[in-house]
């Protein structure tokens, strides 16, 4: 049993599976097995899906919440208080907390601190866990397996923490082969690389999207992401540099699905909503389903 989440690497085949079943028990249910207990959501960075689904799931099991969604504003933070100090003060009046930074390794400097376990909701570039868990759980649920898969993360690699966090779980699994597809400013780290190499798991770099779109299963596609750049200039010789249609969705291999972790911007057009690969919505319900679980799992042992 875990007591904080702060990191993908943190999971093993077992617990994932372990949580995934739970995952399954809860879909269109409510319970009450959570009554009394109270949820803090600390977001010091903008969130609409991780903030929402972990309340929704939260209230869902019939625990309560208190929140708020811009704490570098809107809490003592804008008077010069540090993150330990919040957590310590937070983690009086609560059982959990689900905490969202735009700074890498928040989460884990709020677990060495907090007494309530400490759920990372995304830190800066660094990892979002709960994240990779939906992610995969979307991918067992929608091509009925793991093992063996070819997947293809496309876009903003560098500053992904969404691509990090599930790369580091696939390498938990057998015959998984990955696609890095970006520009050269926008390649994954090398980190990840020495970690999938150590787990044997087959990864390529390249910047042709096109020359694998009937190979894979997996298209995860993510934005660039505008907030990352230090300068408007970087940003904008990146953006739009891939941009999936409703022509290339139609021809990739029949069961193969695309994924994105929201929100999109033009990287992902409209008209590919109404396309049979189209699961990123999807992905949201399943998020609302793994967070109950987590939230379950936790405040239940």
């Amino acid at each position: 049993m875990m007591h904080h989440i702060v990191e993908s690497q943190q999971f093993n085949r077992k617990n994932i599976g372990d949580i995934f079943a739970l995952a399954d028990t809860l879909e269109h249910t409510r319970d009450q097995s959570l009554t009394g207990k109270i949820m803090a959501s600390l977001f010091y960075e903008p969130s609409t899906r991780t903030r929402f689904s972990f309340e929704s799931a939260m209230l869902r099991l019939g625990g309560s919440v208190i929140t708020t969604e811009n704490a570098k504003e809107f809490s003592s933070v804008s008077k010069g208080e540090t993150l330990e100090d919040s957590i310590r003060i937070v983690n009086t009046y609560v059982d959990i907390i689900v905490l969202r930074h735009d700074e890498e390794g928040a989460s884990k400097r709020a677990s060495l601190v907090s007494q309530v376990p400490i759920i990372n909701a995304g830190d800066g570039t660094g990892q979002h866990p709960t994240q990779a868990l939906l992610d995969l759980y979307t991918i067992q649920r929608e091509l009925g397996k793991i093992d063996g898969i070819h997947i293809a993360f496309v876009g903003d690699l560098k500053h992904g923490r969404t691509i990090r966090s599930l790369s580091y779980l696939l390498g938990n699994f057998n015959n998984i082969t990955i696609d890095f597809v970006s520009p050269e400013g926008l390649r994954v780290g090398d980190d990840i690389k020495l970690y999938l190499t150590e787990h044997g798991v087959t990864f390529h770099e390249t910047e042709d999207l096109d020359a694998l779109k009937e190979k894979i299963d997996v298209l995860y596609q993510t934005r660039i992401q505008k907030e990352r750049f230090t300068s408007t200039e970087e940003y904008q010789k990146f953006k739009g540099c891939y941009q999936i249609n409703r022509e290339f969705a139609d021809s990739m291999k029949t069961q193969s699905i695309i994924m994105h972790p929201l929100p999109r911007v033009d990287e992902i057009l409209p008209e590919v909503d109404a396309s049979p690969h189209a699961v990123y919505f999807k992905q949201a319900h399943y998020g609302l389903l793994i967070r109950m679980a987590l939230l379950k799992h936790i405040l239940t042992a």
